[in-house]
């Protein structure tokens, strides 16, 4: 593969990390750009002490997603992302692929809305989960034994709602698969894996 950026879209708990790691280990020499990943450590380093100043570490995420991107690209580098993108991001990403003459490939992963409450909210209560997500005030000292005190953690009508107001379920950029992931063990990953392949070789001369 040659200046691609892979889209991991959709849903809250659909496994997009999950994936982009079996696409990595297939391809191989991807870039991994993770936008939770700069937020988590920018709540390590300011922490937080009400919804607006976390909201304000988002920002400087989102800051910094773009900056590494284009640094990333611009270095030539093949690129793996995972978000519940919306069209907020697409504009600013299409742009980057554009200028730097990048294919661009969203994996839309989609499941049912009870299934990805249930999912989201078992990895919030995880201990090994960022605290940062799911509180409205963080600071890297503090531990919250009881993961089911957060105070930030959304009910199952919050979540579907953002998720429909948000339309991560309808994000596409470039090529588009979409995967129905309601039962993992049901996902052809080898299939998509062949697939993907196909796709890169076949476009390989558009660039």
């Amino acid at each position: 593969m040659n200046r691609v950026l892979i889209l991991l879209a959709g849903l809250p708990g659909t496994g997009k990390t999950y994936l982009g790691n079996i696409l990595n280990d297939y391809f191989g020499a991807f870039y991994m750009l993770s936008q939770d990943s700069l937020k988590e450590n920018l709540a390590d380093v300011y922490g937080f002490s009400n919804l607006e100043e976390k909201r304000e570490i988002e920002k400087k995420a989102w800051f910094l997603y773009f900056e590494t991107m284009e640094q990333q690209m611009r270095a030539g580098s093949n690129l793996i992302s995972d978000y519940p993108f919306s069209q907020k991001q697409k504009p600013r990403i299409q742009k980057l692929a554009e200028r730097y003459n990048y294919k661009v490939l969203t994996i839309r992963l989609t499941a049912e809305p009870d299934v990805l409450y249930e999912r989201q909210k078992k990895r919030d209560l995880d201990p090994t989960r960022h605290l940062s997500h799911i509180v409205t005030s963080y600071n890297k000292e503090i531990s919250l034994l009881d993961r089911n005190a957060a105070d930030h953690i959304l009910t199952k009508e919050e979540f579907i709602q953002r998720c429909v107001a948000r339309g991560y379920d309808t994000f596409e950029l470039g090529k588009v698969y979409e995967v129905d992931v309601t039962d993992y063990s049901a996902v052809d990953y080898p299939k998509l894996l062949q697939e993907i392949k196909q796709w890169d070789e076949s476009s390989s001369g558009e660039n």
